[in-house]
C-alpha cells in the first residue's frame, strides 16, 4: 500500500512539475508584450464565447445552415475589421472563457462579461461597450408575489455560474438562496418548472426572453452598482496592453456612432428567425451534428482505450516494479479523478504547453480515461483464465509472448465480453462531457436549440431519444457478438 501511494504522489509531482515548466515558458514568452503584433502575423483574432445567451451571442437557424450573430459577434466583427485579420469564433462554457484566454487558447473573450475587480486581477479588460443593466425573470403566475427585489428576500434565486449576476444576489438579497448553474437555458427550465423563485439576469437577455415566452415576466433589480464593474467588456491575457489599446479605440468608435444600438437591432431580427419555426424537426441538422460528433468520439475512444487498457493490464503483470507501479500510479489516479476535470486538464493544462483543438483534447481524455477502467477489466478477464492453461501453453513450448497472443487473450477477451460491451455504452453516454470545452457533440448541440427556441423539455426529450437509440443498436450489436462467441466455444 505504501509503495502504491508513494508511487501516485511521484505521478502528481510529475505533472505539478509539467505545468510548472510550461507556464514559466509561457510567462517568459509573455515577457514583453507582443500581443498585437502576433495576432496581424497570424492574421487571425481568434474568440471565445458562450453563444447561448440572446441577444448578445446565440446562434440562427437559417436555411438549415447555422452561425453565432448577436451584439457581442457584431462587436468583435468590427474590432477584427478595424485591425484588418479574419475573426475565428471558438464556443465554450461561460465559467471557461476567462481559462481559455489565460491559457492562450484564444487572444479575448467576449459574452456580455462585466469588469469586477476580482476579475480584473486575472485579466485585463477594455473599456466597457455596452451597459444594459440588472434584471430579474420571475413566472407570470408570479407576478403579484414578487413585484419587486424586496418581495425576492427569502426567495431562491437563480444565475448563471461565475457571473456577476450570481456575486450580486448572494450580497445584496438578504437571506435568500442562490443557485448556481452553467447555463442560462438551464436556469430559465428551472424557473419555468419552479426550482427557482427569479433568475438574475442582464436586462437586455431578461427582455429577449419575455418577448418570446409569454409565460416569462421581468422585473428590475434595484441595484445601485459601481458603472467601472457593470457593463460589458472584452476580456484578454494579462499584459496583453498592445492589445486591449487597440480594441479600445474601435470601442470608442463603437460608442461615438451609438453602434451597439444597430446591433441589438439586427440581433432582433435574427432571434424573430429563430422563433418562427420551433419545431425539432427544424433543428435536425443540430442533432445529427451533435449525433456525428459523439459517436466520433466513442469510435476513437474505444478503439484507443482498449489499447492502453490492453498496454496497462500487461504492464502490471510485469516482473519489474517500476513497471507495476506505473500501470498502477496510472490506474489509480485516473480512477481517483472525475472526467470533466481530466477534460480541463488536456484542453486547458496541457495546452499551456501545447495547443490541441476542442475535439482532439475530448477524444484523448475520454480515452485516456477509458484505457485505465478497460485495464481492469482485462487484468480481470486475464485472471479469470484457468492456470491449467498456462501450464499447457508452456508444455508446447510457447513463449510468454506467444502465451499471452494466442492463448490467454483470447479467452480473457472471451470472458470480459459483456463487461467491455458495458464500457463502450458508457462511453458514448460519458463523453457528453466534452462540450465543456466546446466540442459540438450532442448535449452541447441540445444546449443551443435550448437558447435558440426559448424551449426548455422538448429539446432535452429528443437528445435522450438519441442517446437511447444510440446504446441500443450498440446493445443489440454486442449481444450479437458475444452469441458468436459463445457458439464458437
Amino acid at each position: 500500500m505504501k509503495k502504491r501511494v508513494k508511487a501516485i504522489i511521484q505521478v502528481i509531482m510529475v505533472i505539478g512539475i509539467f505545468l510548472t515548466l510550461g507556464i514559466w515558458q509561457t510567462t517568459q514568452a509573455d515577457a514583453a508584450d507582443n500581443s498585437l503584433q502576433r495576432i496581424k502575423q497570424r492574421g487571425e483574432l481568434i474568440m471565445v464565447t458562450s453563444p447561448d445567451y440572446p441577444p448578445y451571442e446565440f446562434q440562427v437557424n437559417k436555411n438549415g445552415k447555422s452561425r453565432i450573430v448577436g451584439m457581442d459577434i457584431d462587436v468583435a466583427k468590427k474590432v477584427a475589421k478595424d485591425l484588418h485579420v479574419k475573426l475565428v469564433i471558438k464556443s465554450m462554457n461561460f465559467d471557461s472563457l476567462l481559462v481559455a484566454i489565460q491559457t492562450g487558447k484564444a487572444d479575448m473573450a467576449i459574452g456580455g462579461i462585466n469588469p469586477t475587480t476580482t476579475r480584473r486581477q486575472s485579466v485585463d479588460f477594455s473599456k466597457i461597450y455596452y451597459s444594459g443593466g440588472q434584471s430579474f425573470l420571475i413566472n407570470s403566475s408570479d407576478v403579484n408575489k414578487y413585484k419587486s427585489v424586496k418581495n425576492l428576500r427569502g426567495a431562491t434565486i437563480g444565475a448563471q455560474t461565475g457571473t456577476l449576476q450570481y456575486g450580486l444576489a448572494k450580497k445584496k438579497i438578504p437571506n435568500s438562496t442562490v443557485k448556481g448553474m452553467d447555463k442560462s437555458t438551464d436556469l430559465v427550465l428551472a424557473l419555468k418548472t419552479h426550482k427557482i423563485d427569479a433568475l438574475g439576469i442582464e436586462k437586455p437577455s431578461a427582455e429577449a426572453y419575455v418577448k418570446n415566452d409569454p409565460s416569462l415576466k421581468m422585473i428590475p433589480s434595484g441595484y445601485h452598482l459601481d458603472k467601472n464593474e457593470v457593463g460589458a467588456a472584452i476580456a484578454f491575457k494579462k499584459g496583453s496592453d498592445s492589445l486591449v489599446n487597440a480594441v479600445n479605440k474601435s470601442i470608442d468608435q463603437i460608442k461615438q456612432q451609438h453602434l451597439t444600438d444597430q446591433y441589438l437591432a439586427s440581433a432582433g431580427k435574427y432571434m424573430k428567425v429563430n422563433t418562427v419555426n420551433t419545431s425539432m424537426w427544424h433543428y435536425w441538422s443540430y442533432f445529427a451534428k451533435g449525433v456525428e460528433y459523439t459517436i466520433l468520439i466513442s469510435i476513437v475512444a474505444t478503439f484507443f482505450g482498449v489499447l492502453i487498457g490492453v498496454i496497462l493490464a500487461l504492464m502490471r503483470f510485469s516482473k519489474q516494479k517500476w513497471i507495476r507501479g506505473l500501470a498502477i500510479s496510472y490506474t489509480e489516479f485516473i480512477r481517483g479523478t472525475p472526467l470533466m476535470v481530466q477534460v480541463m486538464f488536456v484542453y486547458f493544462g496541457i495546452g499551456v504547453v501545447v495547443n490541441i483543438p476542442a475535439l482532439i483534447s475530448g477524444m484523448i481524455a475520454v480515452s485516456l480515461n477509458s484505457g485505465a477502467y478497460v485495464a481492469e477489466i482485462i487484468r480481470g478477464g486475464i485472471n479469470s483464465v484457468a492456470a491449467g492453461q498456462t501450464e499447457a501453453a508452456e508444455s508446447l513450448g510457447l513463449s510468454k509472448r506467444d502465451m499471452m497472443r494466442f492463448v490467454i487473450l483470447p479467452q480473457a477477451f472471451k470472458n470480459i465480453w459483456p463487461a467491455l460491451g458495458n464500457e463502450f455504452i458508457s462511453l458514448i453516454k460519458e463523453s457528453s462531457i466534452v462540450s465543456i470545452i466546446g466540442v459540438t457533440d450532442l448535449i452541447y448541440q441540445l444546449n443551443i436549440v435550448r437558447a435558440d427556441t426559448y424551449r426548455g423539455v422538448m429539446p432535452i426529450f429528443v437528445a435522450m431519444l438519441l442517446y437511447f437509440i444510440m446504446t441500443f443498436a450498440l446493445t443489440r450489436l454486442l449481444n450479437h457478438y458475444e452469441g458468436k462467441m459463445k457458439h464458437a466455444g
